[in-house]
């Protein structure tokens, strides 16, 4: 039987694969409808349709490579439906390689048996 945290990571290797693949569409089921995300620079992006239209936006830069996200630890909240996931990421370009990256929490909850992800932080550390 699969652990809620290796779960998560596996949900979080599949949403890098779609990065990677420019598949903003099918980003969309592993978002809780109103999650929140905080991007790099600090901007907030409320609610899935304005996060897949960023993604989507970012897609049609012919220069994007990716942004990939490696988690450093999961951790489960007492009762098993809310998880945190820390980690860095890096977004990759075909000019500059890999040109930003920081740290980043994300919170999942568990909706209808999957885990979805709630809220996400993304902080800059290298520009």
């Amino acid at each position: 039987m699969t652990t809620p945290v290796d779960a998560i990571l596996a949900r979080r290797r599949l949403t890098n694969k779609l990065i990677a693949a420019k598949a903003a569409v099918r980003l969309r089921p592993f978002f809780d409808p109103r999650v929140n995300v905080i991007v790099g620079d600090g901007t907030l992006i409320t609610g899935v349709e304005a996060v897949i239209a960023a993604f989507a936006a970012q897609f049609s830069d012919p220069d994007f490579v990716a942004f990939v996200r490696t988690p450093d630890v999961v951790e489960l909240d007492t009762l098993g439906a809310r998880a945190a996931e820390r980690g860095t990421w890096v977004a990759v370009s075909r000019s500059e390689g890999e040109h930003i990256a920081g740290w980043y929490l994300a919170a999942w909850t568990k909706a209808r048996g999957q885990w979805l992800i709630e809220s996400e932080t993304f902080v800059t550390l290298r520009p």
